[in-house]
């Protein structure tokens, strides 16, 4: 007879796992917690029945009618609904104990924001944001390396799609860069500036906004949802390396300044044919490596990264503190816009 711990067992026990909301986005949650061993997907709730059943069908998943009988069920949820309801439906499951994976952005409000992120403390229970491209391959690439970037660029650029334009631009696109900015910079941000402008919708359709931080870095971040071909890349510059990412084909490129003696070049690191040069009385080579992670499914490492969170106790890989900042930051950038617009409507 083999004896096993209680932290053993925890480790060893699937989590009885909920998705609410089951539209494009919910549905790519459920076939995912199907693939993974940690998951025990109960059942499913979306206000439309009708897709509810047919998402239940072809998952083989238990589907509910009403969202208090599937709480009842589950130990965590993933809370894939419209941004509006973020704030209740996730409220409502950490004051039940259950924890929480919650879709960008966190919620519409700092207010709601720092309220799920009480609850979630006083309840002991696990709040992960789905900032989905912090598990994106391309950066995924780059966790070995030593980043200190100072100057960021990044274009997020997207053909129209009326899906998502119930939010401004920098809430439903470049809030995933404001995030990974964040994530890199790890310095606060002292200034904002921002302009935009709305095309096609009420909303602010096309934004740029210029982010300086303390530890004086600068990000500049341009985000559209009315471009003809898409674009998902960002540049990173630091002390003797340049780093491009692009999201859209998930792969990296690093160019560095290394010195040719001293450090050993890693093993895909090739070489540029500029020749040596002398910096500062050092011999220095430029290198260049492309980095790609290869099947690598961005949406299962972020399930997987929750339910690994619940077993171990451990911080999520995007915590409801960081969605926060994230938010400020959109939030910001959003109001600082809108202002302009209205004064120029006022002119």
């Amino acid at each position: 007879m083999v004896c096993i711990g209680i932290r053993e067992e925890k480790l060893l026990k699937k989590i009885k796992i909920g998705v609410i909301g089951v539209g494009h986005l919910g549905r790519l949650h459920v076939q995912n917690y199907k693939l993974i061993s940690d998951a025990d997907i109960i059942g499913i709730y979306d206000l439309n029945s009708e897709r509810t059943q047919k998402i239940g069908q072809e998952f083989q998943v238990k589907t509910y009618d009403k969202l208090e009988q599937l709480l009842d069920q589950i130990e965590a949820a993933s809370i894939v609904v419209s941004t509006t309801n973020h704030f209740n439906i996730a409220q409502t499951c950490l004051e039940r104990g259950i924890h929480c994976l919650v879709e960008k952005p966190i919620t519409t409000t700092l207010e709601e924001a720092d309220k799920l992120i009480q609850v979630s403390r006083l309840n002991n229970r696990i709040l992960q944001v789905g900032h989905i491209e912090r598990f994106n391959p391309a950066i995924v690439a780059l966790n070995d390396l030593d980043l200190a970037p100072m100057f960021i660029e990044s274009h997020r650029l997207a053909s129209f799609n009326p899906r998502g334009t119930d939010v401004a631009v920098v809430l439903d696109l470049m809030i995933h860069d404001i995030d990974i900015i964040l994530h890199l910079v790890k310095s606060h941000v002292t200034k904002i500036n921002a302009s935009g402008v709305a095309v096609v919708t009420d909303e602010v359709d096309i934004a740029n906004a210029r982010l300086d931080f303390a530890n004086g870095s600068v990000a500049n971040i341009t985000a559209s949802r009315i471009s003809q071909k898409k674009m998902r890349k960002m540049r990173l510059f630091q002390r003797n390396a340049y780093i491009g990412i692009d999201f859209l084909q998930k792969f990296s490129e690093i160019y560095q300044l290394v010195d040719s003696v001293d450090v050993k070049i890693r093993p895909n690191q090739i070489p540029i044919e500029f020749g040596e040069f002398d910096q500062y009385g050092k011999s220095k080579k430029i290198t260049y490596e492309r980095r790609q992670i290869e099947e690598t499914n961005a949406l299962k490492m972020e399930l997987e990264s929750f339910l690994d969170a619940i077993k171990t106790g451990k911080r999520p890989a995007v915590s409801g503190e960081e969605g926060r900042e994230a938010l400020r930051v959109a939030i910001e950038i959003t109001d600082m816009i809108k202002s302009q617009v209205k004064n120029l409507l006022e002119q």
